[in-house]
């Protein structure tokens, strides 16, 4: 797997951001990506030595719909979510720019 295939998006959430102060930054990343191959493509990709990476395989939450006087129900996706810890003094800049284009 390459490493555009492994990280999927950065997650931006009030939390996540709170851990950037420890230098940990969370992914979505494939579900099947192992955590040998997340340290690899963080690597690759942002350019910085990876201490530690731990993963979660986050369950589809279920949502009801509403449409044309019926309602149904269906699930998300279960996704996987990976933070990565970084060596004291780095840091990856997500501030506007993707870094997840081809």
């Amino acid at each position: 797997m390459r490493a555009r295939e492994v990280i999927i998006a950065p997650l931006i959430t009030e939390k996540s951001m709170s851990g950037t102060t420890r230098q940990q930054y969370a992914f979505e990343v494939h579900r099947r990506a192992t955590k040998t191959q997340i340290r690899q493509a963080v690597a690759e990709i942002f350019k910085v030595d990876v201490l530690k990476v731990n993963t979660v395989n986050v369950a589809g939450k279920k949502k009801n719909f509403a449409r044309r006087g019926t309602r149904t129900s269906g699930m998300q996706p279960d996704w996987k979510k990976a933070i990565v810890t970084l060596k004291p003094g780095q840091k990856i800049e997500l501030g506007g720019l993707n870094y997840f284009e081809h």
